[in-house]
């Protein structure tokens, strides 16, 4: 049997790298821990093959045979790019699978995504603390020639590192129940806070034996090539879990963010509102 598919989703700077880090840890679970292109091959398949003249024909003349050929194809792919697994489930990170879940589980239907989440003035305050540690370098958007405020708004800008995500998660009522039950949220400040007990119910979530982890003894998985970012979006690997320091974010930029995206607090952080 293939090994049951885990996708990492959600928000940047929100923990994945960390998750991901404590999810390899268990012995049933194969995770390398950095990003994967697989979500962004079948979004491509889909469109190469939609915009084929010779499937398109195909489908006048046999849908249902040639719709099936093409879902066995992509399940043949999605199942090849792990074949090599011999743990009961394999991990693959990428923001987009929250975006793609409903073409995911047309092809593996049993697949689930573990959603990275943080208080959207921590996640922002992140990105820029890192952009002034390394500000001789341009963002590969060129955001760096922006004042702060600027800088935040592209930031969040619904094509952007942060705004695309927040789309995402914006649109998870709309998604039917059985869609939103292959969901489980992770709460950055959540991890930080009770780490054993976080990946505890993941891991109970995930159908996995109980295990229990070490937070002062994490293995480092392979290295990001950061450099694609230009520094600015690290992916830093611990030894064990350290509570980052909190950023102090200017006033008006905070209230802008919680402002624009109440809908975000009152779904995800609702005692923030209160």
């Amino acid at each position: 049997m293939p090994p049951n598919f885990v996708g990492v989703t959600g928000l940047p700077r929100a923990g994945s790298t960390l998750l991901c880090q404590l999810l390899a840890q268990h012995p049933e679970i194969k995770c390398e821990g950095h990003s994967s292109p697989l979500c962004n091959t079948l979004l491509g398949i889909r469109r190469m093959i939609s915009d084929d003249q010779f499937m398109l024909s195909q489908l006048d003349s046999s849908f249902d045979s040639s719709y099936a050929h093409l879902t066995s194809a992509m399940q043949g792919f999605l199942r090849g790019w792990n074949a090599d697994c011999k743990e009961k489930a394999v991990v693959d990170k990428n923001r987009a699978w929250l975006h793609a879940i409903e073409l995911l589980l047309h092809i593996e239907p049993e697949a689930k995504l573990v959603v990275c989440l943080r208080e959207l003035g921590q996640v922002y305050g992140s990105i820029e603390a890192r952009h002034q540690k390394t500000i001789l370098l341009d963002f590969i958007d060129h955001l760096a020639d922006f004042d702060r405020m600027g800088r935040a708004d592209m930031l969040f800008a619904k094509d952007k590192i942060i705004g695309a995500p927040l789309i995402s998660l914006h649109a998870v009522p709309d998604l039917p129940k059985h869609v939103q039950d292959r969901l489980f949220f992770v709460r950055f400040e959540d991890l930080m806070a009770q780490p054993a007990a976080c990946m505890s119910h993941l891991y109970a979530w995930l159908g996995l034996s109980p295990f229990e982890i070490d937070p002062n003894k994490i293995e480092k998985g392979i290295q990001e090539s950061d450099s694609h970012y230009h520094m600015k979006y690290l992916h830093k690997q611990s030894g064990k879990i350290t509570v980052p320091k909190k950023h102090d974010i200017p006033p008006r930029i905070q209230a802008q963010i919680e402002a624009a995206y109440g809908w975000y607090y009152q779904m995800y952080y609702p005692k923030k509102s209160s």
